[in-house]
């Protein structure tokens, strides 16, 4: 029998982290989560921080507890987290504060400012990537404006999965699908947007080396080791950007015409492409060309997601009141279907505070019945992003000039069946849920290609096929989604 290959994969989510490890034995991958823990930004002064020494911690503490759980023989790790998101070294290479959290203020009006200096046509003719306000390019445009001198001193610029990786291993280097979400990479010609930086005045010196995923960067640094008690193990730079992961574990082998959510806090809806689209339509939409695994272009747009229900559910909690999602989900069951929508990407829902009070005034605002109840709430959301999904798929159609028949969820979100029967209804598409663990997985299988366990994506989409259930939901009420549908729209283009 085959030696049983471990990976440990450290996962940060927007709000807990967690090391997963996972056991291939040839044919098929079963998972274990070894380590949880809280991943809550913090505020001090009105700013929005990473826990960024703490966070490391608990990387040390998950690589400690899966040793001492009879797992010795870990082959390798590798980390992922959301984008945009960067540390500051000094020439020494020490960290120069904590790092800012893509949640805080400060990017507020700094996309006007880069559009003064650039125009906005140039910058995704450079990038590719959508405008968003915490994007990478106006977290440091920030800097510059408010002539931050952490900036100046600052020798390297390390996005967050690549910072805790030189905490592991002292190799400072870039992971590409991460690269690509900064707004400051091109993707056409596969390097740093020089251009773009220079016309902006971000210094360029601070940027590493570009690496693709599945590259081992270098193993754990003998102090690391020494302080853990343990052998040195490879780190390898996976899919770093959460969303690279979940697309690679996507289970399709022989499907073409397929659009992916990653569903979680935030839903990213797309599809696979070798080269960036980067054209008029492309612009006027809003989507983004982000990498993914074997150099391909997540070619995708970020909509709001469950965020808004986790927003509601703290607000709830703060008021006294204690729930399950599975509580909340009942409730929404239990009420009237289609009455109220939201634009769940309306910028009144990005920042955290009462969710509740803010669905309630948009609908107001927007003359539509305002749902009252914990139970209308949830729903008047859960089928705002099913209808969001469908405006979001005929986008990419438009843009396509191609029919995608198949909708593939993957994520934590897929646990919530209300929202996978909504999205199949607003879309009239089937939709595969599957896996749930999907950045877990996707960090893991590319952790096994580059130690040559598994020989390419399409036969690791395979083994995850094999390895872990799917469920099909089909359209239903179809001709009540569609009416909804037209009304839908004409909330969200007319706000």
């Amino acid at each position: 029998m085959k030696k049983k290959l471990k990976l440990l994969a450290f996962d940060f989510g927007a709000s807990s982290g967690r090391a997963m490890l996972g056991t291939f034995d040839g044919e098929k991958i079963s998972l274990e989560e070894i380590h949880r823990f809280s991943n809550d930004p913090v505020n001090v002064g009105g700013s929005l921080y990473w826990d960024v020494l703490r966070l490391f911690y608990e990387i040390k503490q998950g690589i400690l507890k899966c040793i001492n759980n009879d797992h010795k023989d870990i082959a390798a790790i590798g980390i992922d987290t959301w984008g945009v998101d960067f540390g500051l070294l000094d020439e020494k290479g020490n960290l120069l504060g904590n790092p800012y959290h893509y949640r805080d203020t400060r990017t507020e009006g700094m996309m006007e400012e880069a559009f003064k200096i650039v125009p906005k046509k140039e910058i995704f003719r450079q990038t590719g990537i959508q405008f968003i306000w915490f994007n990478t390019l106006y977290q440091l445009l920030s800097m510059k404006v408010n002539n931050m001198p952490i900036l100046e001193k600052a020798k390297t610029l390390l996005l967050m999965p690549d910072l805790f990786n030189y905490f592991l291993t002292g190799v400072k280097s870039t992971e590409f699908t991460n690269a690509t979400t900064t707004q400051l990479f091109d993707p056409v010609k596969g390097t740093w947007a020089r251009e773009l930086m220079e016309k902006m005045s971000i210094p360029q010196n601070i940027f590493t080396n570009i690496v693709h995923p599945g590259t081992v960067i270098g193993k754990l640094s003998p102090e690391i080791c020494s302080e853990l008690g343990i052998d040195p193990i490879p780190v390898i730079s996976v899919a770093s950007h959460d969303t690279g992961s979940a697309v690679a574990s996507v289970p399709v082998v022989d499907e073409e015409n397929y659009a992916y959510i990653s569903c979680g806090t935030w839903s990213l809806m797309g599809v696979e492409s070798n080269q960036p689209i980067i054209n008029e339509k492309s612009l006027a939409l809003n989507y983004t060309n982000e990498g993914g695994v074997n150099n391909t272009i997540r070619f995708l747009k970020n909509i709001m997601g469950l965020w808004l229900v986790q927003e509601s559910k703290r607000q709830w909690e703060r008021e006294g009141e204690k729930m399950s999602f599975a509580d909340l989900e009942q409730m929404a069951r239990k009420t009237k279907p289609l009455v109220s929508f939201i634009d769940p990407d309306h910028h009144s829902f990005a920042a955290p505070g009462n969710m509740p009070k803010k669905i309630r005034e948009f609908c107001n605002n927007t003359n539509q019945p305002v749902p009252e109840s914990k139970g209308e709430i949830i729903r008047c959301i859960i089928q705002s992003l099913a209808l969001k999904y469908r405006y979001t798929v005929d986008g990419l159609e438009d843009i396509l000039g191609k029919k995608l028949n198949v909708i593939h969820m993957v994520g934590g979100g897929i646990k919530d069946k209300m929202l996978c029967q909504f999205t199949a209804n607003a879309t009239a598409r089937e939709v595969v849920a599957g896996p749930i663990e999907a950045t877990s997985i996707g960090n893991i299988v590319v952790q096994a290609i580059a130690l040559k366990e598994i020989g390419s994506l399409q036969q690791a989409r395979q083994i995850i096929k094999d390895s872990f259930p799917t469920t099909v939901y089909q359209p239903e009420q179809t001709e009540e989604w569609n009416e909804a549908y037209t009304r839908f729209k004409k909330i969200i283009e007319h706000k």
